[in-house]
């Protein structure tokens, strides 16, 4: 990963996580609406929703030892380790994150379980066939080179391990149906302002994931699920306490909070899509 991006995703991070925490809680990803997005529901539990959703769809029924990339302050990491009694381990490129999903564990009483620490997706500080289960939860979108991305999780995961991800994609494309310069543009404000250097379709991952030998590979879109996450989070950031927060946190907060209708536009249109991989290594 490239040192500016780095610091960029680093800086974003540190200056939006706990604005975040105050607000929306510890879990900084979509919630699920049911499978057509007609649900409703509180946003908390909704983005509960979401792991457990996501642990049935990829028949996970137990790990032991856990790799959350892409940690956040802790929320998927220490959920887990406490619904499967393992142990787990979190990074984020935010020192920031890394701290409070440290105390999280401690006030949780999940500290000789759950660690965590700044580290490289990309080049992650983990021996080979470290992991039972890798759990990457919105974090793929932020990797510029997913091929590396996908190696990495490949290669820390353990003979029979399963690899599970959850990421920001743009809609399939083919040689007939490229994206247009319209849905480019549309994308581009988005990187910018959420530090992604791209996104790719799902098909692409899968495709990614098939030649280097994820096993029982499967994928879905659920965009139509957690869409409706954006409609609330663009209400609840016009609260005084919210508006207060972002004013604490700096620019590039606040033009984030400000540029929540690109999601919202970007699903609406059929651009942005969410979508989910699951896939084990080979046991041989």
């Amino acid at each position: 990963m490239t040192a500016s991006l780095q610091q960029d995703i680093q800086k974003f991070y540190d200056a939006s996580s706990g604005l975040w925490e105050s607000i929306w809680g510890e879990h900084m990803h979509h919630g699920y609406y049911g499978v057509d997005g007609g649900d409703r529901k509180e946003r908390r539990q909704a983005q509960i929703d979401l792991i457990e959703e996501f642990l049935r769809w990829g028949d996970v029924q137990q790990a032991s030892d856990i790799l959350d990339v892409g940690c956040g302050i802790g929320g998927s990491s220490l959920y887990l380790a406490e619904k499967f009694n393992a142990n787990a381990t979190g990074i984020t490129l935010s020192p920031v994150q890394a701290d409070r999903a440290t105390e999280r564990a401690q006030a949780a009483g999940l500290q000789t379980r759950a660690q965590f620490q700044v580290a490289d997706a990309l080049h992650m500080p983990f021996a080979d066939a470290s992991f039972d289960l890798v759990w990457s939860m919105e974090s793929g979108e932020h990797m510029p080179d997913k091929v590396q991305f996908l190696q990495e999780c490949h290669r820390v995961l353990k003979p029979g391990g399963m690899f599970l991800m959850a990421t920001w994609c743009h809609r399939p494309t083919t040689p007939q149906t490229p994206l247009t310069a319209d849905e480019q543009a549309h994308l581009e404000k988005i990187y910018r302002v959420y530090c992604l250097p791209y996104v790719i379709s799902l098909p692409e991952y899968e495709a990614i994931a098939q030649s280097l030998q994820f096993q029982a590979l499967r994928t879905d879109d659920w965009s139509k699920a957690v869409a409706p996450f954006w409609d609330v989070v663009i209400d609840s950031a016009i609260t005084p306490a919210a508006v207060f927060g972002l004013l604490r946190s700096g620019w590039t907060t606040i033009q984030a909070a400000l540029s929540l209708g690109l999601m919202q536009q970007g699903y609406k249109r059929g651009l942005i899509r969410f979508g989910v991989m699951v896939g084990r290594k080979d046991e041989g």
